[in-house]
């Protein structure tokens, strides 16, 4: 890939929020989306409200903006009136999880959020029972199907997940670590992203479904406000899908180092080795395990800003391909192409409302 190293602007780094917040697999989208469906409501109306053309999704290796899928999650829980997304006999009617909030957020520490919490859910879900364990070496969040049978899909553990986890990591204003994550159900296809959202050691095809957390959390204070509550409400729940994702491993400090340059000043495999203090056969083999490598790593941020900035910004596809430092567009457009198996016209957003098409 040819970059070039002079005249780039500097493409916005760690405060920039298209940057920080990753993208979401196409995976999470058609999961989300069938859920709508199985009631009837039809996907083309939900795609457009989240500026999501529909044509992108065929290809297996498409991905989202954070936002995107923020969007597209708010028109179905508006279209079925269920923020669990009709995937419990009992509904979750929509403004249920700014009630959840408000009763959370006079907690005073996170043990008290998490009985609010889990009494909260007790009222509004029948289907899907979550409970809570403390021990001396970890928090424990069970997931326990209410009714004997075959366990559900994992996308309603993890919406499930991602509501208790999302709320409880916002409200004592920190990342908690997740240690382990057992789930009754089948490995899913998107195993992968799966494990970004909870963690490494994560087992399918278990007798029972439950999340381990660091313990410590359940001492520590609440500290948002009914302030920060409602920019919290109003991002939800793009800004903690992806937001608490797991930091620990050597790929996500690789990315965090990376956002702090423009692409064209990446620097190679000895010179990051260096900046963190271990050999380049180290950094190779530390990434090998996690089944990564320097470049998948490079592309991954690329692709996530170049995903960003298409969706949710008005820059041309030059402007980005330049920001993204790519000699020349036709460039950038193989180089789509290749990380998500489309155009990246495609991930442009349709701006009705502005009356102008859409530059290119």
């Amino acid at each position: 890939m040819t970059t070039r190293t002079a005249d780039k602007p500097r493409l916005k780094t760690a405060h920039d929020k298209s940057g920080e917040r990753g993208t979401i697999a196409v995976d999470f989208v058609e999961e989300a989306l069938r859920c709508a469906e199985r009631r009837g409501i039809g996907r083309n109306v939900l795609l457009e409200q989240a500026g999501i053309q529909a044509a992108s999704l065929a290809a297996p290796l498409a991905r989202v903006s954070a936002a995107q899928y923020g969007r597209l999650w708010s028109a179905i829980a508006d279209a079925l009136d269920d923020e669990f997304f009709a995937q419990d006999s009992h509904p979750m009617r929509r403004g249920s999880f700014a009630l959840l909030c408000h009763a959370a957020l006079g907690s005073r520490d996170g043990a008290q959020a998490l009985a609010r919490i889990s009494g909260f859910l007790r009222l509004v879900l029948d289907d899907l029972r979550c409970e809570f364990e403390v021990s001396a070496t970890q928090l424990r969040i069970r997931l326990v199907d209410t009714h004997a049978g075959a366990p559900r899909p994992m996308f309603a553990y993890a919406t499930a997940f991602i509501m208790i986890y999302g709320l409880l990591c916002w409200l004592v204003g920190r990342r908690i670590p997740v240690m382990t994550a057992h789930l009754r159900c089948p490995e899913p296809r998107a195993a992968s992203e799966y494990r970004l959202m909870f963690c490494d050691d994560m087992r399918f095809g278990q007798p029972a479904s439950y999340v381990d957390l660091a313990p410590d959390c359940v001492g520590l204070p609440v500290v948002q406000t009914s302030a920060s509550l409602k920019v919290f409400l109003r991002e939800a729940p793009a800004n903690f899908i992806v937001k608490y994702r797991n930091p620990d491993s050597l790929a996500a400090r690789i990315r965090r180092k990376l956002r702090q340059a423009p692409p064209g000043e990446w620097p190679d495999s000895e010179r990051l080795a260096a900046a963190l203090n271990m050999a380049e056969a180290t950094l190779r083999r530390r990434l090998r395990q996690e089944g990564a490598t320097y470049q998948s790593i490079r592309d991954a941020l690329r692709r996530d800003l170049a995903i960003a900035r298409l969706a949710d910004t008005s820059e041309t596809i030059a402007e980005i391909a330049h920001a993204l430092g790519f000699a020349e567009p036709s460039a950038f457009h193989r180089a789509f192409r290749k990380w998500t198996g489309v155009r990246p016209a495609a991930y442009r957003v349709v701006r009705r409302a502005r009356g102008a098409a859409e530059p290119l």
